[in-house]
């Protein structure tokens, strides 16, 4: 004779795994723990994401074009390599530039803004023309300039606008793409242009 089997006690839950979104205070601080040591990485939606190492060429670059633009800003402006940059509480792209109001020196938090972000592209370029445009366009970065080195063309993106309605995303509305011989000045510092062909390896 079978026992019959009565039913569980509780019900079956109906939720299922979700994605774990991480903030951008949890990305710094897995960061200051050393769990990103040797590695180049960024946080987009919420997604930690990691770039291949820094070759050269790219060293090169972002060394070149911080002098550059350091330059054409002068004082009352900081330059901030590769460090974070809290756009809104699930990204953290960690642009290779950004330029902020302000003087260098003990501040507190991490800015949230800048005047100009930079970002030198070898092998990331999709994504720094997509994924990391429309987060910095959303966050309202008026300026934001990519440097291609394969293409050795420089991308200027202006004027963030929101998209249609239900859309839920914003987009730059200018997209100039300017080669060696062409020049630019920041929004921020208008009356200095700067030679695409000097900011290029």
């Amino acid at each position: 004779m079978s026992a019959l089997l009565s039913p569980p006690p509780w019900k079956p839950s109906s939720v299922v795994p979700q994605p774990r979104k991480w903030t951008v205070h949890e990305f710094d601080r897995l960061g200051s723990l050393g769990c990103f040591e040797g590695r180049r990485a960024f946080l987009l939606d919420g997604v930690i994401l990691e770039q291949g190492p820094m070759d050269p060429p790219h060293a090169n670059a972002l060394e070149v074009l911080t002098e550059a633009v350091r330059e054409v800003f002068g004082a009352g402006w900081r330059f901030r390599v590769q460090t974070p940059l809290h756009l809104d509480p699930f990204n953290n792209p960690m642009p290779d530039l950004a330029v902020v109001v302000g003087r260098p020196g003990y501040n507190q938090g991490h800015p949230t803004v800048a005047a100009l972000v930079v970002e030198v592209s070898d092998s990331t370029l999709h994504t720094d023309l997509t994924a990391k445009a429309e987060r910095y366009a959303t966050a309202g970065i008026a300026d934001y300039w990519v440097l291609d080195l394969n293409g050795r063309v420089l991308h200027v993106l202006r004027d963030p606008q929101p998209l249609p309605p239900g859309l839920g995303a914003t987009a730059y509305r200018t997209h100039l793409i300017l080669g060696p011989g062409d020049a630019i000045a920041p929004l921020a510092a208008p009356a200095a242009a700067l030679l695409v062909a000097d900011l290029l390896p």
